[in-house]
């Protein structure tokens, strides 16, 4: 698989709210690993024009990552607007 145990605990350290390695609930971190699962795919249809199914998929990660984007931007504006910044993201 691309996405590892070390990869996954690195994300998590990286933009989670608590800043550890084990914080895989925070909202952020969920943000940051859907972030990088959507990048992967996203590549993957660059070579691969005609898969639907992951193309489908993608959609699905898009919207449940614009849903979490939501709920924090209703909750915490400070904490989404540096989720925002540190991923690059644009909303």
């Amino acid at each position: 698989m691309y996405l590892t145990a070390e990869t996954k605990k690195e994300l998590f350290k990286k933009h989670g709210a608590a800043k550890s390695d084990k914080d895989t609930g925070s909202t952020e971190s969920q943000i940051a690993l859907f972030t990088h699962r959507i990048n992967h795919l996203t590549n993957h249809l660059k070579i691969n024009k005609k898969d639907f199914s992951t193309q489908n998929g993608l959609l699905k990660l898009v919207g449940k990552r614009k849903r979490l984007l939501n709920y924090l931007q209703n909750t915490d504006i400070s904490r989404y607007r540096a989720i925002l910044a540190e991923l690059d993201l644009r909303k």
